[in-house]
């Protein structure tokens, strides 16, 4: 079984509140993806990679009383915060495993959809995971993914140098713990080798100005992630206050902006 330290981001509490927070500014995108793959009451919905389980609370209601949500995750931590989440909302229809996504196999579960977000591309064994959690969708199924395509899209304007070395850091961080923060690219033909057929595959990289709820998403992220490239000695003390002045100066420049990292929002469907 994998560590909680194994995490690029780790899994402690102030990373499980940003990770409240990221939903709560994507969630109009999952939702999207959602309609768009026929997510709805009474269904079985797998949700791979859950973490801590925002989105799985989101799926348990639309699937109702008469549905369930399957859920797995490979932190004791992620899967302990969304079974009292789900207490605390009185939801009853959730299912949790806790299991490493790259080595175990996955609950014997015929789904009527899979969600995946931001999850192929923190594992070592992408297509072999993207070919389970196929295997657990019936035929006629669909499969909802959202993962980032181009991580390195992520920028500040005005330019910052220490920010764009501060990207760098992150996706060498994610690359050396066994990830590929472009994983995105790889995905449409293995899930047309698998036998889907795709029922869409758009890019989605948003303009974000300080102030808007979008901006929050990413400067949580800054906080966050300076911390643990700390914590994992890849960046010291010194270089992450510059990295972090260097966001803070730009968030209070008259028209500042950043870009989003490129994400793809894919739906796909299980050939019959």
């Amino acid at each position: 079984m994998a560590t909680e330290n194994e995490y690029v981001l780790g899994t402690h509490d102030a990373e499980i509140e940003r990770l409240g927070l990221q939903h709560r500014v994507w969630r109009p995108w999952a939702t999207r993806a959602w309609r768009r793959a026929g997510f709805a009451s009474g269904q079985t919905i797998f949700d791979v990679g859950c973490g801590p389980g925002y989105a799985t609370l989101d799926l348990a209601e639309i699937v109702g009383p008469a549905g369930r949500v399957v859920a797995v995750d490979r932190s004791r931590r992620f899967l302990d915060a969304l079974e009292a989440f789900a207490r605390e909302r009185g939801l009853a229809n959730i299912e949790t495993h806790e299991l490493d996504l790259d080595r175990d196999p996955l609950p014997d579960v015929k789904a009527d959809g899979v969600w995946t977000r931001w999850v192929y591309s923190f594992v070592s064994e992408p297509e072999a995971l993207l070919r389970r959690a196929a295997a657990a969708l019936r035929p006629g199924g669909t499969m909802a993914i959202l993962e980032y395509a181009d991580y390195r899209a992520w920028r500040l304007w005005p330019r910052q140098e220490a920010f764009e070395q501060f990207v760098g850091d992150v996706m060498a961080s994610w690359r050396n713990s066994g990830g590929e923060p472009d994983i995105a690219l790889e995905l449409p033909h293995w899930l047309e080798a698998l036998g889907f057929d795709l029922s869409s595959v758009e890019p989605i990289t948003e303009l974000a100005r300080p102030g808007d709820m979008l901006w929050e998403w990413p400067k949580a992220f800054v906080a966050v992630g300076l911390r643990r490239l700390v914590d994992l000695g890849r960046v010291d003390g010194a270089r992450a206050s510059a990295i972090q002045r260097a966001f803070d100066e730009t968030e209070r420049k008259p028209g500042a902006f950043l870009l989003t990292p490129t994400v793809f929002d894919i739906v796909a469907r299980k050939r019959g």
